[in-house]
């Protein structure tokens, strides 16, 4: 009887056991369905073209190409013929044998890429010829095509991710493309799109025998969405061929809407080197050029001193505290300004009285060190002082990040009482210890785009949208999107500047930059130049600097020249801003001889000079 009972037990436990697996295995636990499915099918990736990418003008600025993987599953791989092969793709026998090695070490019946973005016409040879090669097949991608060559630095470019990528990106395979830089980065999730797949069936000797279920488990790819930027390529390509064979930036802003026209840094290069098969050789070029820094982008990353056309700050900043009125004159008595070792030579003669609106035009430093003298004395402390100014030039959009679609750049730097009292640890400081602030030198920093705002800042009479990129088609979307950021001037003193910024260029320092018909309002700058050699301050050749906008009244256009080592502001920065204006209002350049001048126009020879230095006075 017991042992009946027994048996009954062991039996019914045996098969309840035996049942329990069996609904883990086939109904709960997918391990073994999931093995057995890889076993007999091969799923591919259907990668979608990304989006296209277009000017404010709808001109076609990115595209896309055809490109093809070599793939290999080594575990279908027969006997071939390797020089055969080798032959067509250009590479050696010892690259083929290793990419198949790695390949088997990943995994011999999972596909792995043998060669990357072949270009279609080397395809086409191959493909007639893949029966002869068992084991290998073609992924189609695509690549970027650049049909008009410019705006690298805004663009950015794309390149495959890597192994330590796609363990953060998980929704990303290795050898995807991906935006790296500039618009193409920003915009990465809109540019994407999202990816399909296709299933293949195979038999048991792992070989592709068709469509798994006739397709019927295939995802197409969804389209990637296109952009359209704020960029106008005509302006652009006009900005690139200003600043060949020199160094420096352009950026052109619409006042109104805070939309970049043109965001030119020189020197730059063709962006379809960054694409293909040979991307990474040239990035590397590109990358080890230390001196002209084809890569680095000197309207959003490099700082300079803005000079001169930060008097127009400074005299906004007098009117509004009452320190000066329009009116208010002072006495240029020798020429020059001097206070605590700081010699600030000045263009006005001797004996000049200057109001507000000829000192803006005569661009006298006298009159703007003494407006800020009396602006940091104007207080109980000079710390007071220097933090009130610096909270209206933060109203600007300086020292901070501007927060424009693209990302990298750099914040400037406007100093406060904090960084004086670190560096005077006494705060045995004041007004004549800082007087070059007074002439946009000393500690303030700006970045070219900097500059193209507060000029469009000034344009607008007391307001602008931060800068960017991506193309808005509505009022509504433009406020929601780019509000209003308002200065703490009142309106009423940006008339006072604009009318010495329309006379610097009607009378002025900036008289080259005159077009016919058009009311420009300008401000030249040139600035002093410092390296430190063998621990010496050495003053290298100034830098060129011209600051515009155009017409007067309801402006359309406001722009930011920076010319590296460009000596004066007239000389070079002037001019390249007046030809931008004029050609972007005009849409042509009536000043031939202008225009040839200065894309014939070279600075290469100031850029391959020693270090000699110079004198330390500073000038306009």
């Amino acid at each position: 009887m017991i042992r009946k009972i027994i048996l009954l037990v062991f039996t019914v436990g045996s098969s309840l056991l035996f049942i329990t697996q069996l609904v883990l295995l086939q109904l709960i636990n997918s391990d073994y369905s999931e093995r057995s499915r890889d076993n007999a099918i091969q799923e591919r990736p259907i990668y979608p073209t990304r989006g296209l990418i277009y000017d404010r003008n709808n001109n076609l600025l990115v595209a896309n190409k055809p490109v093809y993987d070599l793939m290999v599953v080594p575990e279908n791989i027969n006997a071939f013929d390797t020089l055969a092969l080798i032959s067509i793709l250009n590479i050696s026998k010892k690259d083929l044998l290793s990419k198949i090695k790695s390949a088997e070490k990943f995994s011999r019946k999972l596909p792995s890429v043998v060669v990357r973005q072949l270009p279609v016409n080397e395809v086409a040879i191959l493909q007639e010829k893949m029966w002869k090669f068992p084991g290998f097949y073609f992924q189609k991608k695509s690549t970027r095509d650049y049909i008009i060559p410019i705006a690298p630095n805004v663009l950015g470019y794309t390149s495959e991710t890597n192994q330590r990528e796609i363990k953060t990106k998980i929704d990303y395979d290795l050898g995807e493309m991906i935006g790296r830089q500039g618009i193409e980065k920003t915009y990465e999730k809109l540019l994407r799109g999202k990816k399909g797949k296709e299933l293949f069936q195979k038999d048991r000797f792992n070989r592709i025998i068709g469509a798994y279920e006739g397709g019927a488990f295939d995802q197409t790819p969804e389209a990637a969405d296109n952009l359209v930027l704020t960029i106008d390529a005509n302006l652009q390509a006009f900005g690139e061929a200003l600043m060949i064979n020199k160094r420096g930036g352009i950026v052109a802003i619409e006042p109104q809407t805070g939309e970049i026209l043109s965001l030119v840094s020189a020197p730059n290069y063709n962006p379809n080197l960054l694409t293909g098969r040979n991307r990474s050789k040239y990035f590397r070029k590109l990358l080890n050029d230390t001196i002209a820094k084809p890569l680095f982008d000197r309207c959003l990353q490099a700082e300079y001193s803005p000079g001169s056309p930060f008097k127009t700050l400074n005299a906004l900043i007098g009117l509004q505290e009452n320190i000066i009125t329009p009116e208010t004159k002072f006495s240029c008595n020798e020429g020059h300004y001097y206070a605590k070792g700081a010699f600030m030579k000045c263009h006005c003669k001797k004996g000049t009285n200057n109001n507000l609106i000829r000192a803006i035009y005569n661009s006298c430093n006298t009159y703007f060190a003494k407006t800020f003298k009396s602006l940091i004395e104007s207080k109980s402390s000079p710390s007071i002082s220097i933090d009130l100014w610096k909270k209206h030039l933060e109203k600007f959009g300086l020292g901070d990040y501007l927060g424009y679609d693209l990302p990298i750049g750099k914040r400037g730097f406007i100093p406060g009482s904090n960084y004086y009292d670190r560096w005077y640890p006494n705060k045995n400081w004041g007004a004549t210890t800082i007087i070059s602030n007074s002439i946009g030198q000393g500690e303030i920093l700006t970045t070219p785009i900097q500059m193209a705002n507060f000029t469009a800042t000034i344009a607008n009479r007391g307001f602008y949208r931060k800068p960017h990129f991506k193309k808005t088609f509505s009022k509504s979307f433009l406020d929601s999107l780019y509000p209003k950021n308002k200065t703490l001037i009142d309106k009423i003193h940006f008339e006072t500047v604009i009318e010495g910024m329309h006379q610097v260029v009607e009378k002025g320092t900036a008289r080259i930059a005159r077009i016919k018909g058009v009311e420009i309002c300008g401000k030249t700058g040139t600035v002093e130049n410092f390296i430190r050699i063998n621990n010496e301050k050495t003053q290298l050749t100034d830098h060129s600097i011209f600051i515009g906008f155009a017409p007067k009244e309801d402006p359309k256009i406001a722009i930011a020249v920076f010319i590296e080592n460009g000596y004066w502001g007239a000389r070079w920065a002037a001019p390249i801003g007046s030809l931008m204006i004029e050609k972007y209002l005009k849409g042509k350049v009536m000043r031939q001889w202008l225009e040839t001048k200065m894309i014939n126009g070279s600075l290469i020879a100031e850029y391959q000079k020693p270090f000699l230095g110079k004198p330390f006075v500073i000038n306009e």
